[in-house]
């Protein structure tokens, strides 16, 4: 068990550092998103390989479903790069998870689930939260930045929805197929921006293979390989983990600092999302990382 949370939280520290590695890549959010489930998508195919695991005749229904929460990852971090390059990665990251609680708040009309009070609350907090965090340093603040971090978290909700109804399909075998869903869909959003340059790439080249393999490829593999020992309460909860530590690594690499109301609205904006997944880690947990 301190095996699996050893494995657990060092996922959870790689997922934070992602907005410091991509802040260093002079590419656009797109290509960074591209280069990233291509990547991530070759390592854990290789790794899948390497395991023995099989997909016995997956449902065929199960397989579309996985594919759209694939594809819908895969427009999440383009547009989650892109907030990142507009609005600093604290900002992008407590908007980008504004999704599981978008996924809470429609779990009794998606899923039958009961919306319980502890539910309720969280969400008149993260809401408080968010109006707090609205206010921002002038002239840093755009509005197509919000517009990008919002849409992200949007379609973290749709991944986490279609993930979901994609009840047969679990583990390391899912994770591999979302990410080549994921790498297609952003490989259409690249057609319709300016192409990838060469030179570019060959400059950023380390941090780019540094988000693809450590912190997407690698960083997936230690969560499947942890989440499926350990409870999952203590999964749902932990896992808010990444977002602050996502915080506090902007604040050390980058020197971002959120104001006083800004703070304080994340607080509340974690907090209350804390709160309402501890009210249904009991009955579901994450079948795997996205």
């Amino acid at each position: 068990m301190v095996k699996a949370y050893l494995k657990y939280f060092s996922a959870l520290l790689l997922f934070g550092l992602n907005g410091v590695v991509a802040s260093s890549i002079d590419l656009p959010g797109t290509q960074i998103a591209l280069l990233r489930t291509l990547i991530g998508s070759v390592f854990l195919l290789a790794v899948w390989g390497c395991s023995g695991a099989r997909l016995h005749r997956p449902d065929k229904r199960h397989l579309l479903y996985l594919a759209v929460s694939g594809a819908a990852m895969g427009g999440s971090w383009v547009l989650l790069f892109t907030a990142y390059a507009q609005v600093g990665v604290s900002m992008a990251t407590l908007l980008y998870y504004c999704g599981p609680v978008l996924v809470m708040a429609l779990s009794p009309l998606l899923f039958g689930e009961r919306l319980t009070r502890a539910k309720v609350g969280g969400l008149l907090v993260v809401l408080a939260g968010l109006v707090c965090t609205g206010t921002g340093a002038p002239g840093r603040l755009g509005a197509a930045g919000l517009f990008c971090g919002a849409g992200a978290a949007v379609l973290y909700a749709v991944m986490v929805v279609f993930d979901k109804k994609a009840a047969s399909i679990t583990g390391l075998p899912g994770t591999a197929v979302q990410l080549v869903a994921g790498a297609l869909t952003t490989a259409l959003f690249l057609g319709a921006g300016p192409p990838l340059s060469l030179p570019a790439l060959a400059a950023d080249l380390v941090p780019v293979l540094l988000l693809g393999v450590v912190h997407t490829g690698l960083g997936c593999y230690l969560y499947f390989s942890a989440v499926q020992l350990l409870p999952a309460a203590s999964v749902a909860i932990c896992g808010y983990v990444e977002p602050l530590s996502a915080l506090v690594f902007a604040a050390l690499f980058l020197q971002e600092r959120l104001s006083a109301r800004q703070l304080l609205g994340a607080v509340l904006m974690l907090g209350g999302a804390v709160a309402g997944a501890r009210s249904g880690a009991r009955r579901t947990g994450p079948r795997r990382r996205v």
